[in-house]
């Protein structure tokens, strides 16, 4: 079996879109990691040792949360 190049992928027009997908999907599971690694409060960076969960109250670090209620929360976007 030859190993897939761009020349290759010309004859073989129909795997263009399995790559595209592929490569998303790598994409989005390299930016998701970094931002649990810099976005999570349980990720502690700094060698101090000291745990700073202040900075944390007032964020939202999760996508979602099934104990908060969004639809009593205030939008931070303007209201017109």
């Amino acid at each position: 079996m030859q190993g897939m190049s761009l020349t290759s992928l010309k004859k073989h027009k129909a795997l263009i879109p399995l790559y595209v997908c592929v490569a998303l999907g790598c994409g989005g599971a390299i930016f998701y990691t970094a931002r649990l690694a810099f976005r999570n409060p349980d990720v502690q960076w700094n060698r101090t040792g000291e745990i700073s969960n202040e900075e944390f109250r007032t964020k939202q670090y999760k996508f979602y949360s099934p104990s908060i209620d969004y639809s009593k929360l205030e939008s931070p976007a303007p209201k017109f």
